[in-house]
């Protein structure tokens, strides 16, 4: 926990038990190597952006899009080639996250982009994806909005394309299943997608490249259509049956004689343009601006207009180009990495009047939205405006995550204005309040957008269509409600409480929606239920303990893979990673016991693999964006996380001695019991 100057002194070596193999001025010199190179990463606004790093599917997209729109740069191309080139698998495929197998749509994009830019298919890499994209079953399966862009290029028929009709923006709340209940990512990606759908604007490339060699059986029929349920009567069933309903309807839309359809495009046409506004891009994220842009061009948008050169600028800025290759990010992460940062610094003792810590908490302040957005159709609730983005800029869709992480940043950050600090602290607060879901849990965008339902719709094959409430932002929250002091006898905590209980797997994890996996589930978990000051030596809880230090690497760290998404069963395998590593540490730092062996050898982990500069090495993936369909590479975790884990084992140290110093004088305490020093910490937690 963060400090007042006098709290955070440094313990002398003389008032603290050995603290493992590593030694007190190890520890002490650890924690001034990171604080340096974060600081030296800092921008000169006062924020943080760690690049987000991801598989190569959004270059094999793009370079399709160019394609499509019939612009290609030769020298940009080459630099995609090379890209696509450098992550293709020893097998021939490409996968989805780092270490993991060839996947069947990363695969088939990626083949598809070589082929476009000219690679022939009997370049020996080719033949090998080719193989692995056949051993998949080919184009047939790859998922719905995979389709719909090979059906751009007319390389997969409109007609085996599930429709997303326009028409679902005319269904009001009064129905049971409408537009609003959809996730806010799935609404920006869809709108856009219902506009090329309703046009089809089929564009096939300049040098006829065609897939026909990754059909297996030919382009038949049998292979298109989407396959039913074997049971005759089921949600999925109905919903195929709708969808051969709606391609019934698509032939009237075509020929202008469609009752509702001019009436929805425009619609559609309208809230994608008003929520340009304010934004880096629709959503601010790359499918959602890849979508809108193709849409403007589909709608009849000129290339000169300045809705579409504006369109495109957002997405170039997502570019990484270097001499010879280029990468791209899904989107930008400025007000996460920053509130993260901040807690770290101030949690291991940064100083209240350092001046690039000011900087950071008048950056963050400014990037509070004072705008009722997209969520108040889920949470009517007369709150003020607040909450905080990912991203520099979007402010239709302000975030339950985002804003707990900048809450437990500004708690007490310094700041040269403190009443606007409280101010912004109160509204953020009281905002994120109203989103707590019907079952007590809190999701990241919205309110009880929780319809089963929507997930048998033919185009929700993304595994993204709902934002179901999450164990860890759930307990993120309560470890804000803890350092505050709310009563755990409140309404709301008691409802979260019996959520967050309720979430707990059989060998005492918690499953990690937006972190991988269940080693960063179980660290919120743990982190927030201590911080809000319950006993942590109840059975369930010590449960969960035991879990992590079940699954500890025989190096001392932690690691797990996205695979634990697919099977539980590799649940806590994975080469250790600096950032689980440090989330296992501040788990087991909530039980009180400085010398418990497993946290020791997870602080020596941290110690002896951080690198001269201050910063740890990571090659695997730790963020989370859709289970199983995408994930991402927080650059800043790597290097943030571990500075936390050191801060939160340092001040178990100094609660010990503390403690010693206490019982001399006649009182004790529970360390395990006690978030010591409550009420000056900066606040704690992370994503």
């Amino acid at each position: 926990m963060s400090v007042s100057t006098e709290t955070s002194r440094s313990v002398r070596p003389s008032e603290l038990a050995e603290p493992g193999k590593h030694s007190w001025p190890e520890l002490q010199a650890a924690i001034a190597r990171s604080q340096n190179y974060l600081f030296s990463l800092q921008k000169p606004e006062g924020f943080w952006v760690g690049e987000l790093m991801v598989d190569s599917t959004l270059v094999s997209d793009t370079v399709a899009y160019h394609h499509w729109n019939g612009k290609i740069d030769p020298a940009w191309q080459r630099k995609a080639v090379n890209h696509i080139f450098s992550m293709q698998l020893p097998d021939g495929g490409w996968n989805i996250y780092y270490g993991g197998p060839s996947e069947v749509n990363a695969t088939i994009k990626a083949y598809l982009a070589l082929k476009l830019a000219g690679v022939p298919v009997t370049d020996p890499r080719m033949l090998k994806a080719r193989e692995v994209a056949l051993n998949f079953g080919g184009v047939p399966r790859m998922n719905t909005f995979s389709k719909l862009y090979l059906a751009l290029l007319g390389l997969f028929p409109w007609e085996y394309v599930p429709t997303i009709p326009c028409e679902v923006l005319l269904i009001g709340k009064w129905f049971h299943v409408n537009f609003w209940d959809m996730s806010n990512w799935s609404r920006g990606m869809i709108v856009p997608l219902s506009i090329i759908n309703h046009f089809k604007p089929t564009r096939p490339p300049k040098n006829n490249v065609n897939l026909d060699e990754l059909y297996p059986a030919g382009i038949h029929e049998r292979d298109l259509a989407l396959a039913p349920d074997p049971e005759r009567i089921t949600l999925r069933n109905f919903f195929l049956w709708l969808d051969r309903l709606h391609k019934f309807a698509e032939w009237f839309a075509e020929n202008n004689i469609h009752p509702f359809r001019k009436l929805a495009l425009k619609k559609a046409e309208r809230w994608m343009l008003e929520r340009f506004e304010g934004s880096d891009g629709l959503a601010a994220i790359f499918p959602a601006m890849l979508n809108s842009l193709i849409a403007l061009k589909a709608l009849g948008y000129v290339d000169d207009h300045p809705q579409v050169q504006r369109a495109e600028h957002e997405l170039k800025k997502l570019e990484h180009e270097t001499e010879n290759s280029v990468r791209i990010e899904p989107c930008f992460s400025p007000v996460w990495d920053t509130a993260i940062v901040l807690v770290c610094m101030r949690e291991s003792g940064v100083s209240e009047t350092d001046p690039r810590m000011k900087r950071a908490a008048e950056w963050l302040m400014e990037k509070e939205i004072r705008f009722r957005g997209d969520w108040q159709y889920k949470n009517p609730a007369k709150v003020e405006a607040s909450g905080w983005v990912f991203e520099y800029n979007n402010k239709w869709n302000p975030d339950v995550d985002d804003t707990a992480m900048v809450l437990l940043a500004l708690r007490k950050i310094p700041t040269d204005n403190p009443k606007k600090r409280d101010e912004c602290f109160q509204r953020g607060l009281k905002w994120m309040m109203t989103f707590q879901c019907k079952d007590g849990g809190w999701a990241a965008f919205d309110k009880d957008c929780t319809k089963n339902i929507l997930e048998k719709v033919p185009f929700a094959d993304h595994n993204a269509m709902l934002d179901p409430e999450c164990a860890d932002i759930t307990a993120r929250i309560l470890e804000l409600l803890g350092y505050e002091g709310w009563d755990k006898n409140h309404p709301q905590i008691k409802d979260a409480l019996h959520y967050v209980r309720s979430q707990q797997e059989e060998d005492g994890s918690w499953y990690g929606r937006w972190g991988v996996n269940y080693i960063y589930g179980t660290w919120q978990v743990l982190r927030g239920l201590w911080a809000l000051g319950l006993d942590m030596n109840q059975p369930w809880l010590l449960k969960g303990k035991r879990w992590l230090e079940s699954v500890q690497h025989a190096d001392g760290g932690w690691g797990e893979r996205c695979n634990t998404y697919d099977d539980p069963v590799f649940k806590g395998q994975g080469p250790s990673t600096a950032s689980q590593t440090a989330w296992a540490v501040m788990g087991l730092c909530t039980f009180g016991d400085p010398d418990l062996p497993s946290l020791k050898r997870g602080i020596e982990y941290l110690i002896r693999t951080q690198n001269a500069d201050g910063s740890w090495t990571e090659d695997e993936i730790t963020g989370t964006g859709f289970p199983k369909v995408f994930y991402l590479k927080y650059d800043m975790y790597r290097n943030a996380w571990p500075l936390l884990a050191f801060a939160s084992y340092n001040q178990l140290l100094q609660r010990r001695a503390e403690k010693s110093s206490a019982e001399v004088n006649g009182r004790s305490f529970d360390l395990a019991q006690e978030p010591a020093l409550k009420q000056n910490s900066a606040g704690q937690s992370a994503r």
